[in-house]
């Protein structure tokens, strides 16, 4: 499979630049990732390749997406071979307490409500003590104003599947309490998204970027 033939998102295109400075603010220069729903694998690629310390497992639900992973991520010597994960599955393949960070973008929104839930107690399982769940993506603050694009994207979700649409961080927020995962730093992100930083036990500070 050559480069032109893979699954290509420009969206994952523009925002790995800013998401790598955020990345890179957060994570020690050394570190064992755990990304869920990698997608095309561009972001696992390109992290990857910004930082030889970093060791990343990207992972997708859909074992069909795997071989474009792969071939993307063939160069990246610091890059594991994927794997399935099922956010929802009761045990993932992955090491308990294995990752000093898990990272996720753009998927509780297009998913059902049940895999914001999965998701934060499948990530504590994973981290190590003191490790963070990065998320990126767009939500809905309370208290402050929505986006006009944020509100189309919304109901341009929930008019594509009934169960899915743009969060309010507060319910986030309280599912990651749930699972032992506090908010430690919220980042306002390029096209209305936000990058969410909880750690894996008690927050040591909440500062927003």
């Amino acid at each position: 499979m050559t480069e032109a033939q893979l699954p290509f998102s420009p969206a994952a295109e523009r925002n790995a630049g800013p998401i790598l400075d955020v990345l890179q603010r957060v994570l020690p220069a050394r570190a064992t990732v755990l990304e869920v729903a990698s997608g095309t694998g561009q972001h696992a690629a390109h992290f990857a390749a910004a930082q030889p310390g970093w060791t990343w497992q990207p992972t997708e639900a859909d074992a069909l997406a795997l071989p474009a992973i792969a071939a993307r991520c063939a160069a990246g010597a610091n890059i594991r071979a994927p794997l399935v994960l099922d956010v929802l599955a009761p045990h993932w393949p992955v090491a308990p307490g294995g990752f000093d960070a898990v990272y996720c973008a753009n998927l509780i929104h297009i998913a059902p409500w049940p895999t914001c839930a999965a998701l934060m107690a499948g990530a504590a399982q994973a981290l190590m003590p003191a490790g963070v769940l990065v998320l990126y993506g767009p939500y809905l603050v309370d208290g402050e104003a929505t986006a006009p694009g944020n509100r189309a994207f919304d109901a341009d979700l929930r008019s594509r599947h009934p169960a899915w649409g743009l969060r309010r961080l507060a319910d986030v927020v309280a599912e990651a309490q749930r699972a032992g995962l506090a908010l430690e730093q919220r980042f306002d992100m390029p096209a209305n998204n936000l990058m969410l930083v909880l750690r894996h036990g008690p927050s040591r500070n909440q500062r927003s970027g």
